[in-house]
């Protein structure tokens, strides 16, 4: 791998930006480190053809609710490899973002040098959990269900179910991802079958739950 690297730091909170521009600084290499103070600007970000090796990303901020912009970056960006920093230290949370594809997980009560080593684990290839998570453990909840046909969803299909988050209509989610209003119609159809919900309300509260109980 390089020494030259790019590090998108996704939180809105300054002073633990600054933690994190400490620990990436202590790294022992050359990397450039990008700022986003939204979700959005995260997007934004990611998008405009630069590129970054790893996304730093705090579970709850403006823009993002919880696991849903965990879910939305690694359908649109399934090439950069995501540690979550987040203030929620549950193991459930913790196994449930592994799951939806994030590599890392650090609280932020982590010390600097733990966050290094979290950043270098997954820049190494590998996952960086913290030491006292057991990922075997089952979190028999109707959230852990929901996630495994989450996990059946195609990318398209994820995106269509973001922007039904979003509360976006049929015609406007066809508008921005290019297609027809009938295509859009027939993911929606796909969607609510694979979740095994009745309707496009059940399937945007089943996904709203992802962003509940997760603090940035």
């Amino acid at each position: 791998m390089s020494n030259e690297l790019t590090i998108l730091v996704a939180d809105d909170h300054p002073l633990f930006r600054d933690a994190l521009q400490s620990a990436i600084d202590g790294l022992g290499r050359k990397v450039f480190v990008k700022m986003s103070g939204t979700f959005g600007e995260a997007i934004e970000t990611l998008e405009d053809g630069s590129g970054a090796d790893l996304l730093l990303l705090d579970l709850n901020m403006p823009g993002s609710q919880g696991l849903t912009g965990l879910t939305q970056i690694r359908t649109r960006f399934p090439d950069v490899p995501v540690v979550v920093v987040s203030a929620t230290e549950d193991a459930a949370t913790i196994r449930k973002s592994l799951r939806l594809g994030a590599s890392g997980y650090v609280p932020k009560s982590s010390s600097l040098g733990d966050i290094r080593r979290a950043i270098d684990t997954v820049l190494a290839g590998d996952l960086a959990v913290p030491a006292d998570i057991d990922l075997e453990a089952g979190d028999h909840d109707e959230t852990a269900e929901f996630l495994e046909r989450l996990q059946s969803l195609t990318p398209q299909q994820m995106k269509v179910l973001g922007m039904l988050g979003q509360g976006l209509l049929n015609k406007q989610i066809a508008y921005e991802l290019g297609v027809s209003e009938a295509t859009v119609k027939a993911h929606v159809s796909a969607i609510l079958l694979k979740l095994n919900v009745d309707s496009r309300t059940q399937a945007v509260i089943a996904y709203s739950r992802l962003g509940q109980g997760a603090a940035g």
